[in-house]
């Protein structure tokens, strides 16, 4: 049923086209394409594409003047085709209704003198224009042009949330890495940019009301040298930290959103937050002094849930830090949160007894519904790592699931919408080898790129009728042991191509064997991008 919609969509798209010669099959390897489309159906014949085209869009659809500006840039620096105003040879970028297609989806259509993108919405004309510059890389170049075959697509992604992670808590990155990592994260379909910001041993976001989390919670004094787990521990002795003004955080939004990714937050809380306690030791319970954490880890130093000033200060950061990031969502961690000094402090134990808790992990989960009504008054959703299930999950939250599937089935099985992101299959700071001596540092854990590949998001536990509450899944990039750029590039890359392609195509089209070899072209595109990735042996 599905194939014959498809089918469809490409006669209400493009009459003409599928009038012409014999449909044949594509050779997929050929093309390169990463994430694999959902359709792709062949013409006879060859188009030519050179500087005799020209790029027109329909309407006055404020997006489409961006999205041509895209494909133009895509033309001139990676293919060197100039376009020409004048030219009969047109690419055509379409937006109109069509219910056969999903959120996401588009067609694309090359036929001679003829390429149609056509889309429901912007974002879909964006990932057509990915396509087609993938299918370009993969064209014929001579001096007439580039020769590609003609073709018809049918492509749409298979989950709404098709996200990517980073951690600037444990180590900073600057504005310029980042915007490099979001452009991974567009050429591959994703579209979510999932920033974690605050951690125990940094914080990274400029508060105007409480300037000391930039002066000194955004600083530690050194850092370790070597792994957790080396005795005896070493440290660097050098001072290190950084952080982000609200204009920088508001131009990495802007620049997300040209590539259609929604850029999620993360303030940590009520754990791994020795950081802003460092700089506010009074919310905290045992009021310090506290230091930025210079050693990994879970730390006992936590946001008392027993003071009211707490709420009053998170719900200050929470108000400016929306103001920043306009999306739907801000993710409030509310993972391994340890217990200890709620158990000893008065405060906190005042707090159970008055609100009628039996235990701290429901203490917990009063912190997390009080900050969810905090959220929801700003407009926004809360995201939490699977540890807020503990105690009771406040009502609108979003799981993350990260200790395997279980808090996610858990959670769907209970209505709440779910983004699984498991050890076991998206944590790229883990080994991509078990040769750990030729490979750098990593936290542990082995991960390769086939296991990767293997990621099912929505586990048979699941009750039938809550799968659609399985929103997608995300790859994570935790830094305690990545330190530079190239390190990030290279446990990112290309686990990210891998989780990409998981997350965008139909779960019948997945097969290892061909992805390896498309990869093949995409470790080229990457090359063009002088990205430091780990080619897989």
């Amino acid at each position: 049923m599905r194939e014959k919609k498809m089918k469809n969509v490409i006669f209400s798209s493009t009459l003409s086209f599928v009038f012409f010669g014999c449909i044949s099959n594509v050779n997929h390897e050929e093309l390169g394409l990463i994430p694999q489309p959902t359709y792709i159906e062949r013409v006879s014949g060859k188009t030519i594409l050179d500087d005799d085209w020209t790029i027109k869009h329909n309407g006055a659809h404020i997006d489409l003047d961006n999205l041509k500006k895209v494909l133009t840039k895509h033309l001139n620096k990676d293919h060197k085709v100039k376009l020409n105003d004048d030219a009969d040879k047109v690419i055509s970028l379409i937006i109109r209704s069509d219910d056969s297609l999903r959120a996401g989806g588009y067609t694309l259509n090359i036929y001679n003198d003829k390429i149609n993108i056509l889309a429901n919405s912007p974002n879909g004309i964006f990932y057509g224009i990915q396509t087609l510059n993938q299918i370009l890389d993969s064209g014929q170049k001579s001096n007439k042009g580039i020769e590609i075959l003609n073709m018809n697509i049918i492509d749409e992604p298979r989950f709404k949330w098709r996200g990517m992670h980073l951690d600037v808590g444990r180590h900073f990155f600057d504005i310029s890495f980042v915007k490099k990592y979001i452009d991974y994260i567009a050429m591959h379909k994703m579209n979510i940019f999932h920033w974690h910001l605050t951690e125990d041993q940094g914080w990274r976001v400029e508060i105007e009301s409480y300037p000391k989390l930039t002066e000194i919670s955004a600083y530690r004094d050194e850092s370790l040298i070597g792994h957790y787990r080396d005795e005896p521990r070493e440290y660097d002795g050098k001072k290190y930290g950084g952080y982000y003004t609200k204009d920088e955080m508001k131009d990495i939004v802007d620049y997300a959103k040209k590539r259609y990714i929604t850029v999620v937050p993360e303030i940590e809380m009520p754990g791994h937050s020795r950081a802003a306690l460092a700089a506010y030791p009074e919310l905290s319970c045992t009021e310090g002094p506290h230091t930025v954490a210079k050693l990994w880890g879970v730390h006992k130093e936590v946001f008392c849930a027993g003071k009211e000033s707490t709420f009053e200060f998170l719900e200050t950061v929470l108000t400016e830090v929306s103001e920043i990031f306009p999306g739907e969502y801000i993710h409030i961690g509310g993972d391994e949160c340890p217990k200890d000094r709620w158990k000893n402090h008065d405060l906190d134990q005042d707090r159970m007894r008055k609100e009628r808790l039996s235990n701290e992990n429901e203490l917990q989960s009063y912190f997390i519904k009080r900050i969810e009504g905090i959220l929801n008054n700003l407009g926004k959703r809360l995201i939490g790592w699977d540890e807020i299930l503990e105690g009771g999950l406040a009502p609108g939250a979003i799981v993350q699931s990260w200790r395997g599937m279980e808090g996610g089935i858990s959670a769907a099985n209970a209505g709440h919408e779910v983004i699984m992101s498991p050890t076991s299959h998206a944590y790229f700071d883990y080994y991509q080898s078990r040769d750990i001596d030729n490979e750098p540092l990593a936290i542990g854990g082995y991960l390769p790129l086939e296991k990767v590949y293997q990621f099912e998001p929505v586990p048979e536990e699941i009750d039938e009728d809550k799968a659609h509450l399985i929103l997608g899944g995300q790859g994570n990039l935790w830094t305690e042991y990545i330190s530079t750029d190239e390190k990030a590039e290279y446990m990112a890359l290309p686990r990210m191509s891998a989780m990409a392609e998981v997350l965008w195509s139909p779960r019948h089209l997945l097969n290892f064997g061909s992805f390896s070899k498309r990869m093949e072209w995409h470790y080229l595109r990457l090359d063009r991008m002088n990205t430091n990735y780990r080619k897989a042996k």
